[in-house]
């Protein structure tokens, strides 16, 4: 599919003036050649647009049906030689009965798809001049030349109880076109963007809704001119309300991602095999060369959040305040099912392990245990500083947990002794070791205590493999294990700014300005963490991003690349996005084994890496279609 599986997709509001239809085709022909120049694939216009909405008893007029005819025919061969798709809205006659009909328009075609539902509820009754579609009538599915399809809904077909629209989605559309005239009242609009987000939720489709506008009669009601462009339950685009101006709003809808996202939804699946019915596909033409000139003119212009997995800000505290009770009600039950009273957690000083334990305090407190009952236990090392110590030291005392330091220096000497490892070479031995000795110690502890070790890695090493197998990679129960590295200062936050007191809040808010590193080889002549986890693995933020569109969307490593640049242009060069790629896709690939065996824990967002559930991939497969040139 070009361009990464985006189109281009537009609604428009044109000026309007009631039954003056020459007045009407020229100003959609204008906007016809504006979007056509700014790259419009396809584009959609108000109901009833050429004569206007409002016509009322005049659509009784032969005169008026004759110009709407003609007009379709001047659209029609307007339409000669270029690449763009458009749909407008006008009566139509069928043998003896009048139709409010959308025309989808294409290089001298022209088909007609019909409204199937009329209202009979305000000032216009469409009744009294229109007929329907049969309710049961075959759907009819659009095809342009890039393999995009789209399906016709007409108003008050997107209120009903069973959409005309459910019916084409599940039939294969990916878009649906809803040519409109929703009158404004109090509140309405609030409930006109809840059916549009929730139908496109539903559907799994692009979204591409245009209504009346200023033009329009205003002897009984007002249009406000609603042009709106949803993907999947979010929305890409809207138009000014109450404008006197017409509008032309456009957006980019990511086929590629509806189609990924329907495949992964066996609900969506089952729908398609029991509701289907089986609709006529029929193909577009398009100028070959004029439809080349607008894909080869593509510019992603949609905008990608750089950090998908950080709630807004408007939601911020909701959202983390959500993520961490799920945490708790996890372990929880863990708890409670295996009726243990103590938990064992290595605390660092560092982010994941703070988030850990901050996690455990909160179920202690939720299910009437005392504090005491989480033993915190800090193992300093090789690599460890008096900053990430004092701060591990200090947040335990601030939450009255058990408290146990164990130097592990001696015994890891004793080990390289024992294996004939030269201390003075920091190798990878020289740092699992230290890992693995702490998890031993850890587990080993849970047997003094009668109870489990408390994971603390996060979703973030866990895809990258950034975990020492059968060290640091294995606990009892993981809370963190479907929290992205992105997310965990946010949390971390939340907790220090709504459920700490002072004293805690000010070590946590220092933790959270640590830099991130496993500590595993010495500090710097001052003291400082030398280690620093993204300057050896690469930016965790870039990781995120990747993470999150190639498991939950199935994105190609080219497709990656491409909006990696768009959402971090003037943080990172192309050059450095396509390194931390490369290093993104090997990890991802060799590090499977230590996902294979992961322990339990609780997932809190869309992506995860249960190997239970969420991903499942054999240990073994080859990257090698994964690489980028």
């Amino acid at each position: 599919m070009p361009n990464f599986g985006y189109i281009t997709v537009a609604a428009a509001v044109p000026a309007t003036r009631v039954a003056d239809v020459q007045y009407n085709v020229e100003e959609i022909e204008r906007l016809i050649v504006e979007a056509e120049k700014r790259g419009v694939e396809l584009l959609v216009f108000p109901e009833l647009c050429i004569t206007g909405y409002t016509c009322q008893d005049l659509f009784r007029s032969v005169h008026l049906l004759d110009a709407s005819d003609e007009a379709l025919t001047i659209l029609t061969d307007f339409s000669l030689g270029r690449g763009i798709t458009f749909v407008v809205g006008a009566p139509h006659r069928q043998d003896d009965r009048l139709m409010n009909t959308a025309v989808i328009i294409s290089n001298g075609q022209r088909h007609y798809v019909h409204k199937t539902f009329l209202p009979n509820y305000n000032e216009f009754y469409e009744k009294r001049w229109f007929s329907v579609e049969a309710v049961d009538a075959e759907p009819r599915i659009f095809r342009l030349p890039s393999g995009v399809t789209f399906g016709v809904e007409i108003c008050e077909d997107l209120w009903s109880a069973i959409p005309p629209s459910s019916n084409l989605a599940t039939s294969g559309a990916d878009i649906i076109l809803n040519l409109s005239a929703t009158d404004e009242l109090i509140g309405k609009h609030a409930y006109l963007l809840s059916l549009l987000s929730q139908q496109s939720a539903r559907t799994m489709s692009g979204y591409v809704y245009s209504s009346c506008g200023f033009g329009e009669s205003t002897q009984d009601v007002v249009y406000g001119g609603n042009a709106i462009i949803y993907e999947n339950g979010v929305q890409l685009a809207h138009s000014e309300r109450f404008a006197l101006t017409p509008q032309l709003v456009i957006s980019q809808i990511d086929v590629e991602r509806l189609r990924s996202e329907r495949r992964a939804n066996t609900t969506f699946g089952r729908a398609q095999g029991s509701l289907m019915s089986k609709a006529e596909v029929v193909d577009l033409e398009l100028d070959d060369e004029a439809y080349n000139a607008i894909l080869q003119r593509f510019t992603l212009t949609r905008q990608y959040d750089p950090h998908p997995f950080i709630p807004k800000t408007d939601n911020m505290k909701t959202s983390c305040e959500e993520i961490f009770n799920i945490q708790v009600m996890g372990l929880a039950k863990r708890l409670r099912h295996i009726n243990a009273k103590n938990v064992v957690i290595g605390i660092s000083g560092g982010l994941d392990s703070t988030l850990a334990l901050l996690v455990c305090v909160k179920t202690f407190d939720k299910l009437g245990l005392p504090r005491t009952g989480i033993h915190g236990i800090t193992m300093p090392g090789f690599g460890t500083t008096s900053r990430t110590h004092g701060n591990a030291v200090a947040l335990m005392t601030a939450l009255g947990i058990t408290q146990r330091e164990i130097s592990i220096a001696p015994a890891v000497e004793q080990h390289f002794a024992d294996i004939q490892h030269d201390a003075a070479i920091h190798d990878v031995t020289y740092e699992n070791s230290q890992a693995r000795y702490r998890t031993m110690l850890l587990m080993d502890i849970a047997n003094q205590v009668g109870g489990i070790v408390i994971g603390t890695g996060d979703l973030s090493e866990l895809a990258l493999g950034w975990a020492t197998y059968n060290g640091d990679h294995m606990s009892m129960y993981g809370v963190n294990v479907s929290v992205p590295k992105t997310l965990i200062r946010y949390l971390v936050e939340y907790v220090a700014d709504y459920e700490m007191d002072k004293d805690a809040k000010a070590t946590l808010m220092d933790i959270v300005d640590t830099p991130i590193s496993p500590e595993l080889i010495p500090a710097d002549e001052n003291g400082e963490i030398k280690q620093k986890t993204e300057d050896l693995v690469g930016p965790y933020e870039l990781h995120d991003f990747f993470l999150y569109h190639f498991l939950r969307f199935g994105f190609s490593p080219a497709k990656l690349l491409f909006i990696a640049n768009n959402a971090f242009s003037g943080m990172y060069d192309e050059q450095t996005v396509r390194h931390w790629l490369k290093t993104f896709i090997r990890r991802f690939f060799q590090q499977q084994y230590k996902r294979s065996c992961l322990p339990d824990g609780p997932k809190v967002g869309s992506v995860s890496l249960s190997p239970r559930g969420d991903w499942r991939m054999p240990s073994d497969a080859s990257s090698a279609l994964w690489q980028l040139d």
